[in-house]
């Protein structure tokens, strides 16, 4: 449960966007911009398009699973497939290696892949999320980073940015 906590994750964003910061002073409104447009499309794509088309149950929502334990006080009334915080975390931890790549040690990659994973764990674990919803939206998230950097690219933004 405490990797789903959003108070846990605080002193890593603070710490991201100090990073962040400090790296490119005058560009970095490019890439909170870049990272915005990530994450917007990352959850509406997630939360609105996908999860409201296939309409999955949660698995804390089943009452045909009698061996479910639930770790949680409330499931949440939104449906399961895909995983919006796996979509979301994937996303910007993708769209933070694909800026970042060429000037940060590829050790806080690992650790920003890390901490995504935590927190996709963290939902199957408490019973929100199957397995295979927090893969998905895993695999979106990185998707819809990369679709979202080429796009930058291709309008020479990332030039902006110069990493």
């Amino acid at each position: 449960p405490i990797f789903r906590n959003k108070k846990t994750w605080i002193p890593l964003y603070f710490l991201l966007l100090l990073i962040v910061a400090k790296d490119l002073r005058s560009n970095t409104i490019w890439v909170l911009i870049l990272i915005a447009i990530t994450l917007v499309l990352s959850d509406q794509i997630s939360s609105e398009w996908i999860k409201k088309s296939v309409e999955r149950l949660r698995p804390c929502n089943r009452t045909d699973l009698p061996t479910l334990r639930s770790l949680i006080d409330h499931c949440g009334s939104g449906f399961s497939f895909t995983s919006s915080h796996a979509c979301n975390h994937f996303a910007l931890a993708s769209q933070l290696f694909l800026i970042f790549r060429n000037k940060w040690p590829k050790f806080i990659f690992k650790g920003l892949f890390i901490w995504a994973a935590l927190i996709s764990y963290g939902q199957v674990y408490v019973g929100v999320h199957y397995p295979f919803d927090v893969l998905a939206g895993a695999i979106l998230g990185v998707m819809i980073a990369s679709f979202v950097y080429s796009m930058a690219k291709k309008l020479n933004i990332t030039q902006k940015i110069a990493c």
